[in-house]
Formats: C-alpha cells, structure tokens, sequence
C-alpha cells in the first residue's frame, strides 16, 4: 500500500489540480481496466497518460486518432521478406497496441472500424492478423480521451463499445490555487519530471491483492441495488422508467465491485464500503445507460439519474 502512496504523490507532483481524476485512473488500474477520459483540450490528458507510464514503470505509447487511421496502424500487419538464402516468408510487424499503457488520443476521431479493431484488443488481450492471434503484453491498458464540445467529423463511440470501458472520468478545469501552482512548474527553466515509483510487476501483484478482497454482503447488495434500478424494465423508480431508454448490464455490476475494491486499497484500507460505490457509481455508471428522447429534450442528465439512484444508499 506504501507503493501506491507513493505513486499518488509522484503523479500529483506533475499533474495539478486532478486529484479526483488521478484516483479514478488509478482505481482503474488496479481494477485492470481501461479509462475514457472526458475533456476540453489543455486538460493534462495526455501528460497524465505518459505521467502514469514513467511513475508506474510501463512501457507506454500514444497513437493520435484521424479519420484516415487504419485497423493495421494499430494492431500490426505482416510483410514480405526475403532471406539471405532467397527464401520468402512473411514476418508480423507488431503495432504500437503491443504495450503496456497505451494513450488513444481523441478515439472518436477514427472509423468505426479501426476503433473496432482496438476495442477488440481491449476486450480479448490479443489481435489476430492472417490466421494468426498474438497475445498483448501482460498488464495491458488503455486511456482513451475524446473532446466534448468538437464533435464535427468524428465518429462517436457506440454504447455496446463504450462499455469496454471501466470507467468513463470526466476531466475538468483546475481550481486557482491548483492553477497558480502549474504556472510557476511548467513555464520555468526547470521542468518537474516523473520518476519511476513502481514496476509492471508491482501492478500486476496489486491487481491480485485487488481480486482476493473480500467484499460485505451489505456493499455487493448496495451495488446490486443501484445496477438493478437503473434497468427500466426492473426498477421501481418512476424517474427511471421515465427518463431512461436502457439501463446497465451485469459488466456494470462487475465493474462496479473491482472498482469499490480497488479504491479501497488506494485509500490502505482492507475491504470496500458503501462510500465507495457511491463514489464511484458516476464514472461507471454513466457510459452504461442512455436516456429517453423525451429526457433529453426536458434537459434531464444521466447525472440526476444516478443521483437518484446512490440517494437510496444514504
């Protein structure tokens, strides 16, 4: 636990004013999933992905998102050689997906079929090319980022592949103080640089410590209880029945429990409460439901639905 402290801190050293979101990625890690990260541009997105490579020993890498990126440009293909004996063969190439932490920046700038290609990856830890499957490096995880507000000529994630996600983080502005402080450490002579905390082997052996939790029945009923009501086919919330087309799957469930024990151990304690899954309901939850047309246009969010959903826990 005195790792992850540490990897906190030297994260936070780097990145101002993201707490919140620095924890969210890191419940995601050690839940051994992947993040959508949600944010103007200038938010650290992509400094905090390289930030999280350096500090967490990972071999990282980013591929810029366009709408001319290709399936192979990710994934790997295969070539044609020729041996010093005059002998032919092919030879996989692999892509830049064959890494540890891969940064995925604006996703939904890329055809839906590229982003198939990587959600594939995401979901399966390996890619196939001719015939052939090649396993991806162990532990393996993706950030994702996508502009809310510039959203000509992209192609918008479809909520079948948005759940792939374990968590959709929203990045927002940094308050004053977090502000001044990034001011007097990025336009200096002497930049703050990250420093390595722990090992691909350190995260690896906390992912296990992460799956050997032990969970109360009174957390995986709160967890249950918020999943199932958020379904329109079985709550017995109104507004839920109102305002919301489709509600989340069992993977929400899944997810929801990983995550409630992984932020358990980034705060050092041994078994996860009901404060975690009301803490983390938001950023599971939110990628895995969709609302009414009729909500949208009374100007209803997902927001207040899951709002109303955690309220029964209190």
């Amino acid at each position: 636990m005195g790792r992850i402290k540490e990897a906190r801190s030297a994260i936070s050293e780097v990145i101002h004013g993201q707490e919140g979101v620095i924890d969210q990625v890191l419940v995601t890690l050690l839940s051994g999933g992947h993040a959508l990260l949600i944010g103007l541009p200038g938010m650290a997105k992509t400094r905090l992905a390289q930030t999280l490579g350096v500090v967490l020993g990972l071999d990282d890498k980013r591929v810029q998102f366009t709408p001319d990126l290709m399936p192979a440009d990710i994934i790997g293909s295969e070539v044609l050689e020729e041996t010093e004996g005059g002998r032919r063969g092919f030879r996989f190439l692999p892509g830049p997906v064959f890494c540890q932490l891969l940064m995925a920046d604006e996703i939904n700038r890329a055809s839906p079929r590229t982003q198939s290609a990587l959600l594939q990856a995401m979901q399966e830890h390996k890619v196939s090319v001719a015939g052939h499957s090649h396993d991806l490096p162990h532990p393996f995880h993706v950030l994702a980022t996508q502009n809310p507000i510039e959203q000509e000529g992209t192609y918008p994630l479809p909520e079948a592949q948005l759940d792939r996600f374990l968590m959709e983080v929203d990045v927002g502005y940094p308050d004053e103080a977090a502000e001044r402080r990034m001011l007097a450490t990025t336009t200096g002579i002497e930049i703050v640089e990250p420093t390595a905390v722990m090992t691909p082997a350190d995260l690896i052996g906390l992912q296990a410590v992460v799956r050997r939790m032990p969970v109360g029945e009174s957390v995986v009923d709160a967890i249950l209880s918020v999943v199932r009501a958020g379904r329109p086919e079985s709550t017995d919330l109104r507004e839920v029945r109102d305002w919301v087309a489709w509600g989340p799957g069992p993977r929400a469930s899944q997810a929801l429990t990983l995550a409630t024990r992984a932020r358990a151990l980034l705060d050092g304690r041994l078994a996860p409460s009901i404060e975690d899954v009301i803490a983390l309901a938001h950023p599971v939850l939110k990628h895995r439901m969709a609302l009414t047309f009729g909500a949208r246009a009374d100007g209803v969010t997902l927001h207040q639905v899951i709002d109303r959903l955690i309220a029964r826990l209190d």
